[in-house]
């Protein structure tokens, strides 16, 4: 079932004088309902998932006081936090199925050397190369250590 949504409800009037939403802007009105109550269940689902990895990140229960900052712009620490998240979260991506996201680490390369970025963009390249032979690092590595 396909349709073009509406940018908003299309009320019409009833015999009492009131107004009712037309066929298809109920159905938009639905299914937006609908598609925002998946998001929030998604969105709890992944609250858990950064709770979690916060407090395993953390030594102790205690030191998660060390993650509020009462002296620092609240705003600022909320940029700080979600750069953190969203580079953690594309991150695990990149890590999970680099050969997946092969298109978008060779942009982060490009992007990297044409800013002058030579360190970083020789890491994305190796990480890149190692993917293409599927190897982990560590493969090739001895068991008596480094």
């Amino acid at each position: 079932m396909s349709h073009t949504p509406a940018t908003a409800p299309v009320p019409s009037d009833d015999a009492q004088g009131g107004q009712v939403l037309d066929d298809a802007a109920f159905e938009t009105m639905m299914a937006d309902a609908v598609l925002t109550g998946r998001n929030m269940g998604a969105a709890a689902h992944i609250a858990g998932i950064l709770t979690g990895a916060q407090a395993a990140t953390a030594p102790t229960p205690q030191a998660l006081l060390k993650d509020v900052w009462p002296d620092v712009d609240p705003a600022v620490v909320q940029a700080i936090y979600e750069r953190g998240v969203e580079v953690g979260w594309r991150g695990r991506a990149f890590y999970q199925a680099p050969r997946l996201h092969g298109a978008a680490l060779a942009e982060a390369q490009e992007l990297l050397a044409a800013a002058g970025f030579e360190a970083m963009r020789g890491s994305v390249a190796r990480s890149r190369q190692l993917a293409a032979r599927g190897r982990h690092p560590a493969d090739g590595e001895a068991g008596h250590g480094h």
